[in-house]
């Protein structure tokens, strides 16, 4: 998964059914229409001709969907119990939150995370999206693991006023340096930083090297480090 900027698929539609399906008798009705003949089809009153022929067994397939629904609704109780006791945040996590100014964010059923901090009269903000630690292509492959893949995220140091700078940055395998800058963002309302087209800021390496080595300063400044990625 990336960033926050994607939202989720469109719904998918269930496509109509063909016009023969919509008025297509059930198999087990059909003997019984015959013996009655097209004259008790062609009933007056009844729709394009037919009339309307009541489930074989009304209190059969009643009871059938009561059951099916049952046991899903028992199933996933048993599983959402399961989870909630044997659930444990990370160990890497409880560390960094402990030794951290960072407090977490989350919303139970959203993709999306947040280490949240405060700095006098600033507020910083890194945010990305969960991703899997499941790669079914490396298990075909029989690879111990190759190289992890990138994560994007956004630091954001902002005012309460409502201005600020957003820092769009993806980290990197190595020990030196775990992350690098794509994009900086300066905005100067709330507005304006969640404009869809609003420009994203010039890229990282066309800034001078003078001003790409102060941001990498006052990022250090505010939390962001190698721990954070890790």
């Amino acid at each position: 998964s990336r960033l926050f900027f994607w939202s989720g698929p469109p719904a998918r539609r269930r496509a109509p059914a063909p016009r023969s399906a919509m008025f297509a008798l059930p198999r087990r009705v059909l003997p019984v229409a015959t013996r009655q003949g097209l004259a008790s089809l062609r009933a007056p009153g009844s729709a394009f001709g037919l009339q309307r022929t009541a489930p074989a067994c009304p209190l059969a397939a009643r009871g059938f969907s009561s059951a099916a629904a049952s046991k899903v609704v028992k199933t996933l109780q048993a599983e959402i119990k399961h989870e909630e006791e044997q659930y444990e945040q990370a160990k890497e996590i409880k560390a960094f939150l402990k030794k951290s100014d960072f407090k977490m964010v989350e919303t139970d059923g959203d993709v999306n995370i947040m280490l949240e901090r405060e700095v006098g009269d600033k507020v910083i903000r890194i945010e990305w999206q969960l991703t899997s630690p499941f790669d079914p292509n490396e298990e075909e492959e029989g690879g111990e693991g190759g190289e992890q893949e990138a994560t994007d995220f956004c630091v954001t140091v902002e005012k309460k006023s409502g201005s600020g700078i957003a820092f769009y940055c993806s980290t990197q395998t190595g020990e030196d340096h775990r992350y690098v800058i794509g994009n900086v963002k300066a905005f100067a309302s709330a507005e304006e930083k969640e404009s869809v087209s609003g420009y994203n800021g010039p890229e990282f390496e066309d800034v001078d090297d003078k001003l790409q080595e102060a941001f990498d300063e006052y990022l250090a400044e505010v939390g962001m480090n190698n721990e954070v990625c890790d």
